[in-house]
């Protein structure tokens, strides 16, 4: 475990915050634009859809292959070097004058960003003791919130006033300023090569042995489960608020924003909740809660706007909230030599499941002839059941120093018994 002031750790947190923040205005943003880069490129929603997908699957693509090789280096060096890819990558979305340049730019961003978010995690999980890594996720969960917050709207904002390409140049923009903040701000973190990776021809057997191993299936059985029903919801509110209740597009900043400003402040207190009365308790109440919200936002009636606005900060704290005392029992699963590259087969684990809920959402709705979205109450129903099906599941996830006693010497340390 690395030994940095408080004061350093608070720098620290924020700075992989708003690294985290960039990723996710990345992911976010494309959907608002929907309308505009079909025009554009003279495609269907289909291939739109293919485009926001393809980010997710190479994405989680990348992160299993990071696990074969994130634990060979100084955390510092490669989330300095992934993200220099990253800015490059929305560099090329935004210079993109075809449909298939799009693509390849929008994989390409999937591809560094899947190798961010394990980094990112691995970092949190290398310097803050588990005791307060419930906190400390929460602290990276409000990336979130500041991309509904701030980055989508802009986004939304440039994309109304200048061109569908102008929020991944605000991207390319932030993610430079940010880059040399993190070259001073984030410290050599090498601790962890003093334990001597095993050679090359042992990485596959290795990574089939993470894989497989029983603790780790279930944790991610687990996030894949929450991000299917996570992902056949999220991306087509936008286009059901246009289609089926007459949002004007430009509307939707105040939408993300309301529901962002919440958020950036229960992702903390969610997270020390999860610190104090135990991740997997906290897990269910909330997981629970959220399943109000989503079956109201998707059998949404017709209402003010100002009702839908007011209304959606409880939809994203509820589900947002849910992920972070996930995120924070995930990070106990692994062995702390194992831990970097558990979190990349989880963080691709996760990507993929958002594709796949994306994908399975889209097949379940219909466009019917007055040009409105079909079916996506069933959606929502579905989302709910597997969102239960998690609840019941969690408890399969324990830490892994779950099963052996406290050991002093060690920089992990089991669970409280209250959380199983």
């Amino acid at each position: 475990m690395y030994s940095i002031s408080t004061k350093h750790e608070r720098r620290l947190l924020w700075l992989l915050a708003l690294t985290q923040f960039t990723i996710i205005m990345d992911f976010m943003i494309m959907m608002p634009l929907g309308p505009q880069i079909m025009h554009t490129f003279g495609i269907t929603p289909a291939a739109f859809a293919t485009a926001v997908s393809a980010y997710s699957w190479c994405s989680g693509l990348s992160g299993l292959f990071a696990a074969t090789y994130i634990d060979r280096f100084d955390r510092r060096k490669l989330l300095l070097i992934v993200y220099a890819l990253f800015a490059l990558s929305n560099l090329g979305c935004a210079l993109a004058s075809s449909y298939p340049l799009l693509l390849a730019a929008r994989a390409f961003a999937g591809i560094t960003g899947g190798v961010l978010a394990s980094v990112i995690m691995a970092i949190v999980s290398d310097v803050i003791p588990v005791q307060r890594r419930g906190a400390a996720t929460g602290t990276i969960m409000t990336s979130f919130s500041l991309a509904a917050i701030a980055g989508v709207p802009a986004g939304v904002m440039l994309g109304a006033h200048f061109s569908w390409a102008a929020p991944f140049m605000l991207l390319v923009v932030l993610s430079v300023l940010i880059w040399f903040g993190g070259a001073r701000i984030v410290p050599p973190l090498a601790e962890h090569l003093s334990r001597r990776p095993p050679p090359l021809r042992q990485v596959l057997p290795d990574l089939g042995r993470l894989l497989s191993n029983p603790r780790h299936l279930k944790a991610f059985a687990l996030t894949f489960i929450m991000m299917l029903s996570h992902m056949m919801v999220i991306p087509f509110i936008a286009p059901m608020l246009v289609l089926n209740h007459g949002v004007p597009p430009a509307h939707l900043s105040w939408i993300y924003m309301g529901g962002g400003f919440a958020t950036f402040f229960t992702s903390r207190a969610i997270g020390r909740l999860a610190d104090r009365y135990g991740k997997h308790r906290v897990f269910r109440i909330i997981a629970l809660v959220s399943m109000l919200p989503v079956l109201f936002v998707t059998h949404l009636p017709d209402l003010p706007f100002i009702a839908v606005v007011l209304f959606f900060p409880f939809f994203m704290v509820a589900v947002s909230g849910r992920i972070v005392p996930m995120q924070a029992l995930l990070t106990t699963v692994p062995e702390p030599s194992r831990r970097g590259a558990f979190l990349s087969a989880n963080s691709a684990i996760q990507a993929l499941g958002m594709g796949c809920g994306a994908w399975l959402g889209g097949l379940m709705l219909t466009n019917t002839a007055s040009g409105q979205i079909a079916g996506y109450g069933t959606v929502g129903w579905v989302a709910v059941a597997i969102a239960m099906v998690g609840i019941l599941w969690v408890g399969r996830v324990q830490a892994a120093a779950a099963k052996a006693p406290p050991n002093p010497a060690t920089e992990f340390h089991p669970e409280p018994l209250s959380e199983a």
